[in-house]
């Protein structure tokens, strides 16, 4: 027998479905899953959840990163410039 591939999202789907009380019993039939299965989805989704939350924050924080980065490109460019009109000086 062929293993399935579930998607990220229908994973959600079917952990949120058993979140707002639909019956484990009846969603796993449903979507012909273990029990198990349902359970270890639910808890990675519950232990994970938090991280929705960071992306808020490392998206700011990309953008200080990207600031910086350009600003030390430009200075490695100055510095370029001026080591390379010293050396064509002497």
């Amino acid at each position: 027998m062929k293993r399935r591939k579930w998607s990220p999202e229908l994973k959600a789907q079917i952990v949120f479905e058993g979140l707002t009380g639909k019956p484990i019993s009846a969603l796993c039939k449903e979507h012909r899953i273990c029990p198990g299965q349902y359970y270890k989805w639910r808890d990675h989704l519950l232990a994970n959840s938090s991280k929705v939350f960071e992306a808020r924050k490392r998206g700011g924080n990309d953008a200080n990163l990207q600031m910086e980065n350009e600003k030390l490109k430009k200075l490695v460019g100055e510095l370029t410039l001026a080591l390379q009109k010293d050396v064509q000086g002497r």
